[in-house]
């Protein structure tokens, strides 16, 4: 029983996530039906619905990811919101992960995700999501500014330094070449975010 459990569980997930990956980089998003992935992953489509609810879901799965780096930094802030959610930034950024943009072998990431309107759609959604999480999270966290607007700079500001970082690197750059950039870009979001947001004012 256990067994079963595992493999219809997280275990199950990863697999047709990295199935559907693979399948989505080597041939583009619209060429690849949901039954492939299925087929591929040795699972039913029902199974893949079940864990990824719309097919755009099979690649852009770091939602999670990023709702927990913004909530544990809001919960975690010892001193100020900002300043924690400026270090948990920066230190996506360091620790090059996926959700920072500069993780080794991104580009078929980014130039699938570019080809495809279905996927930029997903992913503007997914970011309001985002977006509204975290006005939550600064809400029960008795932030003193404006929740809405901060979150809102935060995710659009966040979003635009991602998308240049990805363009760059697009267009041949390595993530080392790019790294410094896009950290100082993100040190001048935060910065302009402070001005308007310290102490609670507009």
């Amino acid at each position: 029983m256990p067994r079963t459990a595992a493999r219809g569980g997280p275990q199950t997930r990863a697999r047709i996530s990295d199935v559907a990956t693979q399948l989505f980089l080597e041939r583009g998003f619209d060429a690849v039906t949901v039954a492939e992935v299925a087929r591929e992953a040795g699972v039913s489509s029902v199974t893949v619905f079940k864990h990824f609810p719309r097919k755009e879901d099979l690649l852009l799965d770091r939602a999670d990811d990023a709702i927990e780096v913004l909530r544990t930094a809001v919960r975690s802030a010892s001193a100020d919101v900002l300043t924690s959610l400026r270090e948990a930034v920066l230190g996506l950024a360091d620790d090059r992960h996926a959700l920072s943009g500069l993780k080794d072998g991104s580009v078929p990431f980014f130039v699938t995700v570019a080809a495809s309107p279905a996927l930029i759609a997903r992913a503007r959604e997914i970011a309001d999501a985002i977006q509204q999480t975290l006005v939550e999270e600064l809400a029960a966290a008795a932030f003193e500014g404006d929740a809405a607007l901060l979150a809102a700079f935060l995710i659009s500001g966040y979003t635009t330094v991602l998308t240049g970082t990805a363009r760059r690197l697009m267009a041949g750059e390595t993530p080392d070449e790019v790294a410094e950039d896009h950290r100082a870009r993100v040190d001048h979001l935060f910065d302009k975010l402070r001005t308007g947001f310290e102490n609670g004012t507009s």
